[in-house]
């Protein structure tokens, strides 16, 4: 077919167009697959070695990221093949040109670096409350170049992986539930502590405690009170819960015994100028 003096192969233009559509459609159904398939042989595996739900998740994420990543690249190829485009040339000159601004990547690749170790050393897994990098939160996904950190009002921190220095995991192990509470001086404080002591007794069947509560005596001095803390061991996460219920019931024990817990005082001195 001719078309303004040019000659149009119809059946060339539609073949090249039919392999398009197939090598999108392929696409659009490897992927999906490929990151189940992914899925599927990590739960199997973290069933048959006993690996840590939240090393499974940090896993799972990256080698769905890696995986992505190796799709595009070769569908970008693939493409270009499609349409008769020497990949070769390309990659040639990607390789010039990524050598010229890799003096400026030096950012992204230590990024790259810190993540793999990070992954490696398992210094943050998925699910873990940690603090580093100036944020604290719950990490939600490791990557290698960036690693998602949820704070507690809601925001997403994206914190490139080169700045988490000096990681302060607060997930690894038995957590403290510590509750101060304190007393007014005129107060008994043996017998407060007594009602700590009673309140105490009434978690220790609490299976979210793995050791106390234990009332654990006078904590502090001041003017106006006397602080008398509770210290007991939780599951990881449930630190707070637990000392939320403590205070509640402490206070409803207080109550109960007329135990009071003081609130500021002002002294008002008033001079007789009369005299």
């Amino acid at each position: 077919m001719e078309v303004f003096g040019m000659n149009i192969d119809i059946a060339a233009i539609l073949r090249v167009v039919l392999q398009l559509v197939l090598l999108i459609l392929a696409f659009i159904i490897v992927v999906p697959i490929g990151k189940k398939v992914i899925e599927k042989t990590l739960t199997k595996t973290s069933h048959s070695k006993k690996v840590s739900e939240t090393r499974m998740k940090t896993l799972e994420k990256l080698l769905v990221n890696i995986f992505s990543y190796v799709m595009i690249f070769i569908f970008i190829v693939m493409f270009f093949a499609t349409l008769g485009i020497e990949i070769g040339p390309l990659l040639a000159g990607a390789g010039v040109v990524g050598l010229a601004i890799a003096f400026g990547a030096q950012g992204l690749v230590s990024d790259i670096v810190t993540g793999f170790f990070i992954i490696l050393e398992q210094q943050l897994e998925i699910d873990d409350y940690v603090t580093t990098a100036g944020y604290d939160g719950v990490v939600e996904e490791i990557g290698l170049r960036t690693t998602k950190i949820r704070s507690f009002d809601g925001t997403l921190n994206y914190v490139p992986n080169r700045y988490i220095e000096g990681v302060a995991n607060h997930t690894r192990g038995n957590m403290r539930a510590l509750v101060d509470i304190s007393i007014s001086h005129e107060d008994n404080i043996d017998e407060a502590i007594a009602v700590l002591e009673e309140v105490c007794a009434e978690f220790q069947a609490d299976e979210r405690f793995k050791d106390g509560p234990n009332a654990v005596g006078v904590q502090s001095l001041d003017t106006t009170e006397v602080v008398l803390r509770v210290i007991g061991q939780t599951e990881n996460g449930l630190q707070w819960e637990c000392e939320r219920e403590l205070r509640k019931r402490i206070k409803e024990a207080f109550d109960e015994k007329n135990i009071e817990i003081p609130y500021p005082h002002h002294v008002l001195i008033q001079k007789d100028n009369h005299q």
